[in-house]
């Protein structure tokens, strides 16, 4: 028993953390907590000195699960925390949410890409993962935010790439992607605040 936990141990904390994501992600949903920075925000300050933790936890479930809107969250971050801690707290998330999702995928395979984001998603960019300059072009497009990054780890577990050289590009890659995401969705969030709020 001992000798198959420890081999299936990345199968089965993959399941596990795909089945608590999903619930609480719905159950997120139900609270109403991404129909509004004010309750976002309430939610999330509710948690007291687990705050960060709070939030954090939700900025991976919204790289696991597509269905959580990610531009609204890292904002949400900037703005709840401030400039620095929010861009530490997205960092850190985003960057242990990305290594999650590629052991999901790593352990589901194809099925379970096609099943979050469509077939017709994945046949767009399945011929990328075979080609040469694959890590190549995930380095880049992770460090500019123009990529889907969510499906690109996704399709990243079904290479051969290894897990240490991808959380090496999410690492490096991350922070500035992050803060160029999070200034352009900032402008944009400061003028729609301004002008409907």
């Amino acid at each position: 028993m001992k000798a198959f936990l420890e081999k299936q141990f990345f199968n089965i904390l993959s399941v596990v953390l795909l089945v608590l994501f999903t619930a609480y992600a719905i159950h997120l949903y139900r609270l109403g907590m991404f129909s509004s920075l004010e309750n976002f925000r309430n939610f999330i300050l509710s948690k007291g000195k687990l705050a960060p933790l709070a939030f954090m936890l939700v900025n991976i479930i919204q790289v696991a699960l597509p269905i959580i809107p990610g531009g609204p969250v890292l904002i949400f971050g900037v703005v709840i925390f401030g400039a620095f801690w929010g861009f530490i707290y997205n960092y850190l998330s985003i960057c242990v949410g990305c290594i999650i999702v590629f052991i999901i995928s790593k352990t589901f395979g194809k099925n379970a890409v096609i099943r979050i984001f469509g077939e017709d998603t994945y046949n767009k960019y399945y011929h990328k993962i075979n080609d040469k300059s694959y890590e190549r072009f995930l380095f880049w497009a992770i460090l500019l935010p123009l990529a889907p990054d969510d499906l690109l780890c996704y399709l990243s577990g079904l290479t051969d790439m290894t897990l240490k050289k991808f959380s090496y590009i999410i690492i490096v890659c991350k922070g500035p992607s992050i803060i160029l995401y999070s200034a352009a969705w900032f402008m944009g969030f400061d003028f729609i605040f301004k002008k409907f709020i």
